[in-house]
């Protein structure tokens, strides 16, 4: 119980960094926002990651570098979204990267797809049909949201692939650093650096179901974060698309997890 309740605590910290990045691209350039939070991840894996990157190699190195640059795509998109529609659509449009995993990983290596991910896809489709119909929104906002959440599962799909190959440490280390630079790259092109202007413990304790079911709760968090410190007010047409946004991504989890164990097996 005690794993899965850190598990839960996590992704009501995830919830809640939604609210407070919106408030930070509010007073600090994006690309610069996104690269000051790259720099001091690849500043914290610097040291330990070391002595281990000899083992990566050329392919290694590569690999981790592009993924680095899905990872920082996908985060500009997300926090571009977040900037022009709600909190709580975001959280739980971003949730749609659990549908998308199993139809991305259907179109890359044709893995099977069980009848629970297609309900689950149509499921959040209606909900996300719903959720970009409201005022409080934006459909663009939205729009950017689902295409971050798309890229997303496609660096899940294909870090599936690289992971069993490298060390963590390492990969991640190079993934966090191609990030930092990318990102740093378009903010100088910009001319957007500046001041501002205004666990793992649980996973090792508990099961890859109850951790996949856990970690649905970052929407709920966001959500509940999203109308406690932000104010978002969606209505019912609103809230009803969350729910079966919500739905949907519990209908698909199952099959993502399958799709994903199937990869990692090959």
């Amino acid at each position: 119980m005690k794993p899965l309740l850190a598990l839960i605590f996590v992704t009501a910290v995830w919830g809640v960094t939604f609210v407070q990045v919106k408030d930070a691209v509010a007073i600090y350039p994006l690309f610069a926002f996104l690269a000051v939070r790259f720099a001091i991840a690849s500043a914290t894996l610097a040291f330990p990651a070391a002595k281990r990157m000899r083992g990566l190699g050329r392919s290694g190195v590569a690999g981790g570098a592009f993924l680095g640059l899905l990872l920082a795509a996908g985060y500009a998109l997300q926090t571009a979204g977040l900037q022009r529609t709600t909190v709580s659509s975001t959280g739980f449009i971003t949730g749609m990267y659990v549908v998308l995993t199993p139809l991305i990983a259907l179109a890359l290596y044709r893995s099977r797809i069980g009848l629970g991910a297609w309900v689950g896809v149509l499921v959040a489709t209606a909900g996300l049909a719903m959720l970009s119909g409201i005022h409080a929104g934006s459909v663009t906002g939205d729009l950017l949201v689902l295409a971050g959440a798309g890229v997303y599962s496609f660096q899940i799909v294909l870090m599936e692939r690289y992971a069993p190959r490298f060390d963590a440490l390492a990969f991640t280390f190079v993934e966090m650093a191609a990030a930092f630079l990318g990102l740093l790259f378009v903010a100088l092109s910009l001319g957007d650096l500046g001041v501002p202007h205004g666990w793992t413990w649980a996973q090792r304790r508990t099961s890859a179901t109850r951790t996949a079911l856990a970690f649905t709760m970052e929407p709920v968090w966001t959500a509940f974060f999203g109308y406690t410190l932000a104010g978002d007010r969606l209505g019912a047409l609103g809230w009803g698309g969350c729910v079966a946004i919500m739905a949907g991504i519990v209908l698909a989890e199952p099959a993502a997890a399958a799709a994903l164990g199937r990869l990692v097996r090959r």
